[in-house]
């Protein structure tokens, strides 16, 4: 398996013939993005060690939600992740015993639940979002600021496209 990210390159421009899954380009980003994937997993575990010894690396991304859009209903936060009720209500309660998370009542439904950050939750998960940013930035230095912006452009296109 290629590690370095460097045997996929823009070479010339070629279209897909039949359905395309044999083309380079397309070898190439399934290559490209297998390393990619394989690192941010293990990256996870990492960033999860560092929120809480204790948490699980699939929770991390759990609290990244949360982080980012505040209170959600645990099914909203099932569906999101794309794991069923009894995982999410599993992974909630040791979160919530990990004191990085709290139910509160969901003020629009008396009969439903919010799941929000609790203020450790919310410090633990920024200071590692802070790390983790800091070190794209210091990995990235080298690269102009369009580079990554267009990075960041592409990879939203591609995660847009995977939500279809």
């Amino acid at each position: 398996m290629h590690e370095d990210g460097n045997g996929g390159g823009r070479g010339g421009v070629s279209r897909p013939s039949g359905d395309g899954v044999n083309q380079p380009e397309f070898l190439a980003l399934e290559r490209e993005l297998t390393v990619l994937l394989r690192r941010a997993r293990a990256n996870q575990g990492e960033m999860a060690r560092e929120v809480h010894p204790d948490l699980e690396s699939s929770a991390y991304g759990l609290l990244v939600r949360l982080g980012e859009c505040g209170g959600q209903r645990a099914t909203d936060l099932a569906a999101f992740i794309g794991v069923g009720k009894a995982t999410m209500s599993r992974q909630l309660r040791a979160l919530e015993e990990l004191g990085l998370v709290a139910r509160e009542p969901d003020p629009a439904d008396g009969r439903a639940w919010l799941v929000t950050l609790t203020p450790e939750g919310q410090e633990r998960v920024g200071r590692v979002r802070e790390a983790r940013r800091a070190r794209y930035a210091r990995r990235l230095a080298d690269w102009d600021p369009r580079e990554v912006t267009e990075l960041a452009r592409l990879l939203h296109e591609l995660n847009r496209g995977t939500e279809k």
